[in-house]
C-alpha cells in the first residue's frame, strides 16, 4: 500500500479522517505499521489545541503499539518485523546536557508523541529509534498500549519508594492510572491502601490488590492513613490538587507523595508537615523507553492489565470523547489493526 489513513486535528476537536502518502522514515527512525493506539488524557494537548500552531494538522496518540515495516539510515539495533511500542516521550537525542548525564526523561531535545510529532491515530507511523520500546511476547497489543503510558507511569512513581515490601503504599483514585497502580503496588509485595471518592470502586480496589479501601468523601484520608501506621508512599494519580492536599498529613516518616495526576488547581501542604519527619513532595514523568520495557516485563511476568474499552480507528473522536467524559472503565484503546 501507498497510502495509509490519519485522523488529523486543527484547533479544538476538529477532527478530520485523511488519507496520507507513506513516506520513507529519515534518518534514525524507523516507520510502524499500527496495531493499536490507548487514548489518553494527555491526548488533550494535540485535542484542543493547546501547541505553538493549533492549526497544523496533529495526529494524536503516545500509547503506541506496532510493527516495524522500515528502518530509516543510521538505524542498526531494530529491524523490520520486530513488534514495539512508543509512548509520550518519543525519544531522546543522547546529546544535550541532561542525556549526557544520563537523565533521558528530561532530555530538551525530546519530542511528546501525538503532539510534537505525529501520534497513532493512523495506520502509520514514524517514530524516533531512541523511543522505541520491545513488547514481550505475552502481552497483547491492545493490553500492551495503555501500559506504554499509564503502566509506566504509576510504575516509575512507585520505583522511587524507598520503604521494604510489606510498607504501606496508598493509591489515590482508581481510575485510568489508579487501576494500575494498585496492581503494581500490590505484584510489588506492598500493603496497599486504594483511596476513591464514594464506595462504588471499593470492591474493585480488592481484586485489583488493595488490602484496604478510603471513601475520601467519608473520612479523612491522610487520619485514615495514619490509623494504619502511615503511608510509605502515595501515588496521587487522581487530577485534582484539593484531593490530594490532605493526603500528605498521612505519610510516615520519611514518606513520598508522588504526583501523577495533572491538575489545574495547587496542592496546599503545611511546611511542618514536610520538615517533622523528612517527609517530601514529588512529581513523576513516565519513564525512558528503557524505563518502559521494565515496566512491561514486570506487567508479563506479574500478571499487570489494564481494563480496557475497545473500538476501531474509525471512531476515534468518539473514543477521545468516551474518555474524556471520565465514563469508561478504565482506558479506552483503538484497535488500529482491524
Amino acid at each position: 500500500m501507498s497510502t495509509y489513513r490519519a485522523f488529523e486535528v486543527t484547533g479544538a476537536r476538529k477532527f478530520a479522517l485523511v488519507e496520507r502518502e507513506l513516506r520513507e522514515p529519515p534518518l534514525g527512525h524507523v516507520r510502524l505499521r499500527v496495531e493499536a493506539c490507548g487514548v489518553c488524557h494527555s491526548d488533550v494537548l494535540a485535542v484542543e489545541g493547546m501547541r505553538p500552531d493549533p492549526s497544523s494538522p496533529a495526529v494524536p496518540g503516545h500509547e503506541v503499539v506496532g510493527v516495524i515495516d522500515a528502518v530509516g539510515p543510521g538505524v542498526t539495533t531494530w529491524h523490520v518485523g520486530e513488534r514495539v511500542g512508543v509512548g509520550f516521550l518519543g525519544g531522546h537525542c543522547g546529546v544535550c546536557e541532561y542525556c549526557r548525564r544520563g537523565d533521558f526523561v528530561n532530555c530538551t531535545d525530546q519530542p511528546q508523541t501525538g503532539g510534537d510529532v505525529d501520534g497513532g491515530y493512523a495506520e502509520s507511523m514514524i517514530a524516533r529509534a531512541s523511543g522505541l520500546v520491545r513488547i514481550p511476547e505475552g502481552i497483547g497489543s491492545i493490553d500492551a498500549a495503555p501500559l506504554l503510558c499509564a503502566g509506566l507511569t504509576v510504575f516509575s512513581a512507585l520505583r522511587q519508594i524507598e520503604y521494604a515490601p510489606g510498607a504501606l503504599v496508598a493509591v489515590q483514585g482508581i481510575g485510568g492510572l489508579g487501576h494500575l497502580g494498585v496492581q503494581y503496588a500490590s505484584k510489588l509485595g506492598y500493603r496497599v491502601a486504594a483511596i476513591a471518592r464514594g464506595t462504588d470502586k471499593a470492591e474493585l480496589a480488592k481484586r485489583l490488590g488493595a488490602d484496604h479501601y478510603i471513601d475520601s468523601s467519608a473520612e479523612d484520608a491522610g487520619a485514615r492513613l495514619r490509623e494504619l501506621g502511615g503511608a510509605a508512599a502515595i501515588v496521587a494519580t487522581a487530577a485534582s490538587g484539593a484531593s490530594m492536599s490532605p493526603l500528605v498529613s498521612g505519610l510516615a516518616t520519611r514518606g513520598r507523595m508522588v504526583v501523577v495526576g495533572a491538575a489545574m488547581d495547587p496542592i496546599e501542604v503545611q511546611t511542618t508537615e514536610l520538615i517533622f519527619g523528612t517527609r517530601t513532595l514529588a512529581g513523576s514523568l513516565t519513564g525512558s523507553s528503557i524505563d518502559n520495557e521494565d515496566s512491561l516485563r514486570f506487567a508479563e511476568a506479574r500478571d499487570v492489565r489494564p481494563m480496557t474499552e475497545v473500538m476501531p480507528l474509525a471512531q476515534a473522536p468518539e473514543a477521545y470523547e468516551r474518555m474524556m467524559s471520565g465514563a469508561a472503565r478504565f482506558r479506552v484503546v483503538l484497535n488500529v489493526a482491524a
